[in-house]
């Protein structure tokens, strides 16, 4: 027992450094599990109102496989996002703009449309 103690009065200095380093990873790694855990954006994620633009969005003629998000904060929506795979179409973009901008009573300049990627 005097042995351990003696080699711990000896090097204090490096069991501190030792343990500080262990906490450190430890801190890093429940910090990046923690990340890992909360995609940023998903399905399960989704508003009703999503699912219900979503589901409106793709039963149009033209428009095809369709992803929404809508920004919303407490004051009301701030904007809409879609994604689609009819979004090169003129007249669908149109369609769309004009379904999203009934369906939610907002301005039109609040909605962004882009193309699906393939």
């Amino acid at each position: 027992m005097r042995k351990v103690l003696n080699f711990v009065n000896d090097n204090k200095k490096i069991i501190i450094v030792v343990i500080l380093i262990i906490v450190l990873v430890g801190t890093i790694y429940f910090i990046n599990k923690a990340t890992e855990k909360a995609p940023a954006f998903s399905d399960t994620a989704k508003s009703e109102t999503e699912v219900k633009l979503t589901g409106i969005l793709s039963s149009i003629e033209g428009v095809g496989a369709t992803d929404v998000m809508i920004n919303e904060s407490t004051d009301g929506i701030k904007g809409v996002v879609i994604v689609c795979e009819g979004a090169n179409n003129i007249m669908t973009r149109n369609n769309i703009l004009n379904a999203v901008s009934t369906a939610l009573n907002i301005d039109k300049n609040l909605i962004a449309i882009y193309s699906m990627n393939n």
